[in-house]
């Protein structure tokens, strides 16, 4: 393991954008700024780390792919994995996901985790609670199944978040050759779901009660959703996903919602087919922000931290295929301008969580992959 710092200054691309219109694609750089960044190596060696959460005592839990989870403690990473994490189809996109904390943590010691359950044919994206001793995880239990089973091992999802009354937001993908599923209220494929802490329809979702129609569904019209985040102040949630070639997006989710996959999209299909010959349709939401070519987004927070304080306020994405941070730099709900950091490094970027003292934790997808604390310089 390595643990050394390294200032990086980065040529920072300053990308000005309109909400959904032509200007949002990223190949239309406007001005050049300069953004010094000290980066900090906590650890290095893990298989493709995927999701990671702050304990109250500052040490990180970070999930790898291949099904394990690991503890930086003290500022090393522990080299023996947490026991008693289930076991993941580690296959294509499968694997183990991401990792949340109860938010009443400190007095239940609840982790959450999401993955990949089953077999190559015949899969779903699952999460399951355990109580967190320091060493192992106990008293496992399931959560969440998605529904229907695919036979696919892409499209996931598998983002999680809890929101301020402790209901859980669960991020899904829709299995990839099942995307008009998306459109379907009686599948999960496509979808982000809200729960209960233990797993039940969160009361108040906007299809609860109505005939085939799941009542966990929030919002729908989704292609492979791996970002969320939520603006404390205002209680705005933003959710990016992953577009084909072309047409990432981020999204503001409102319950009830129709975001549009597959039927409209700013991306086309992987061969350079037409996935559909609209972008826009009543009845379904219009992103945020759209990239054209993809930067593959991974990730995202809402930063509030003070740190860097020309950040508060924006969203920060990772991106995998763009090997960058891009910053989105919102004003009054707008996107003003958009930012890229860390692209001198080439690293692919899966994640990125804010830690309390406002230092932001990043995680590179790589087989020898890294955890890096990113503060001003």
């Amino acid at each position: 393991m390595k643990n050394h710092s390294v200032s990086l200054l980065i040529a920072s691309t300053l990308v000005f954008a309109a909400s959904c219109a032509p200007a949002a694609k990223t190949q239309a750089p406007v001005a050049a700024t300069a953004q010094t960044i000290k980066v900090t190596e906590i650890a290095s060696g893990l298989g493709f780390p995927w999701g990671a959460a702050i304990l109250p005592d500052g040490s990180i839990l970070v999930t790898e792919r291949d099904g394990r989870l690991r503890i930086i403690r003290d500022g090393k990473l522990v080299e023996a994995p947490i026991t008693g994490v289930p076991a993941v189809l580690n296959d294509g996109q499968g694997g183990l996901f991401d990792v949340a904390l109860h938010p009443d943590f400190a007095t239940n010691g609840l982790v959450y985790l999401s993955f990949a359950k089953g077999t190559k044919s015949s899969n779903h994206t699952a999460v399951v609670r355990g109580k967190f001793d320091g060493k192992a995880l106990t008293n496992v239990e399931p959560v969440f199944d998605a529904v229907p089973e695919r036979e696919t091992q892409a499209h996931f999802g598998g983002r999680l978040l809890f929101m301020p009354d402790k209901t859980l937001i669960v991020t899904l993908g829709d299995g990839y050759k099942y995307r008009d599923k998306a459109q379907d209220l009686s599948s999960d494929l496509g979808k982000i779901v809200r729960i209960t802490d233990t797993g039940a329809p969160a009361p108040g979702n906007p299809f609860e009660g109505q005939s085939g129609k799941r009542p966990e569904i929030y919002s729908y019209g989704h292609r492979n959703v791996q970002g969320i985040a939520r603006d404390p102040a205002s209680g705005t949630l933003y959710a990016h996903e992953h577009g084909p070639k072309g047409g990432d997006e981020v999204n503001v989710i409102q319950p009830g919602k129709n975001y549009g996959w597959p039927v409209i999209t700013y991306g086309v299909d992987y061969s350079g087919a037409p996935i559909s010959m609209e972008n826009k349709r009543d009845g379904m939401e219009q992103p945020l922000v759209y990239w054209v070519p993809s930067i593959a987004p991974s990730s995202m927070v809402f930063y509030t931290g003070s740190l860097f304080p020309q950040w508060k306020g924006d969203l920060l994405v990772t991106a995998l295929a763009g090997q960058q941070i891009r910053r989105v730099d919102l004003e009054n709900g707008a996107v003003k301008a958009q930012e890229t950091l860390l692209t001198e490094r080439e690293e692919r970027y899966r994640a990125i969580i804010q830690a309390p003292d406002g230092s932001l934790i990043a995680l590179t997808d790589d087989p020898e992959g890294k955890v890096l604390r990113l503060t001003p310089n």
